[in-house]
């Protein structure tokens, strides 16, 4: 009997090589995957040094169309950035952390080649993640659009004034809103910038969005949860010195400003992420955030056992 096909033959990594602890962390990724007989390719605009290894080098934009795996190392910056890369393709991305905090990317570098053989083997957990769209629209210029797995935010720009804007949900009015802007995120950009602005952890799997004003000028002005297909409208108020710049997983998307829209929807297409077989997200949440007093990384013990 024929042995069964292994899982992701070719993959592509990527990560922010100014970090030389990424740059550590790709070359040691790269041997590890070539002595498993899984060809590598890598960003042609990078010069890192893989000692021999053989790796392929194509232009970034080309890595998806080419490869079963996205590895991408570094921290949720770098995730956020391979989620950007791999959903238009369909492509699963695994997260190698050499960040701070590292919410997405939670395999970490002393168990890296442990847990990327557990991948091959085809033992892991797939998530599906929801994406965002954000379109900006200003008369007599074409739209900007940008995808985003975390959130879209709106703040204000060059101004020590605060922003005066109005949001709609499906065409419906919802607030008039003053103060320094508005973040709109995914489940799982509920534990980035929206958490510091007093909005609610999510669930990753929860179809929901949270809307969190930021450094509300009314009190009352909280952060709301709504569906994830809804259809999100932000136009500025004509407001003298009322300048807002919109920013997509912290990419800019440009200046919002009388007169235009910004319109967030859901995206076209998910990501998949790969997480090892044992992952947890409680655990996850326990270990970044630093709740407890007990260890923050073990397996909670089940209510059940004797």
């Amino acid at each position: 009997m024929p042995a069964a096909p292994q899982p992701f033959q070719t993959i592509a990594i990527i990560g922010n090589t100014r970090d030389l602890r990424v740059v550590e962390s790709l070359q040691v990724l790269a041997a590890h995957l070539h002595s498993r007989a899984r060809r590598v390719l890598v960003d042609a605009a990078t010069s890192v040094d893989y000692r021999g290894v053989k790796v392929e080098r194509l232009p970034e934009s080309d890595l998806c169309a080419t490869s079963d795996l996205l590895i991408a190392v570094g921290g949720d910056g770098s995730m956020l950035h391979a989620a950007r890369l791999a959903a238009p393709r369909g492509l699963p991305v695994l997260g190698i952390n050499r960040g701070r905090l590292g919410f997405l990317a939670d395999i970490g570098p002393t168990e890296l080649t442990t847990r990327v053989d557990e991948i091959l083997a085809g033992r892991y957990v797939s998530d599906q993640r929801a994406m965002l769209q954000a379109t900006l629209s200003s008369p007599g210029q074409p739209d900007r659009q940008c995808n985003g797995l975390n959130d879209v935010v709106l703040q204000k720009w060059q101004t020590g004034r605060i922003l005066d804007f109005e949001t709609y949900i499906d065409g419906r009015y919802v607030n008039t809103h003053g103060g320094d802007g508005l973040v709109i995120a995914t489940a799982t950009g509920s534990t980035a910038y929206a958490l510091s602005c007093g909005g609610p952890i999510l669930y990753p799997g929860l179809d929901a969005l949270v809307l969190a004003p930021i450094c509300p000028h009314t009190l009352s002005d909280r952060p709301i949860v709504v569906r994830s297909n809804a259809i999100i409208e932000v136009r500025l108020l004509d407001r003298p010195d009322s300048n807002g710049q919109v920013t997509c997983d912290g990419v800019s998307l440009g200046a919002l400003s009388q007169g235009d829209r910004l319109v967030v929807r859901p995206a076209a297409s998910n990501v998949t992420l790969l997480h090892p077989a044992d992952h947890d997200y409680y655990r996850t949440l326990r270990s970044k955030l630093r709740w407890g007093r007990g260890d923050r990384t073990a397996p909670y013990p089940d209510p059940n056992s004797e």
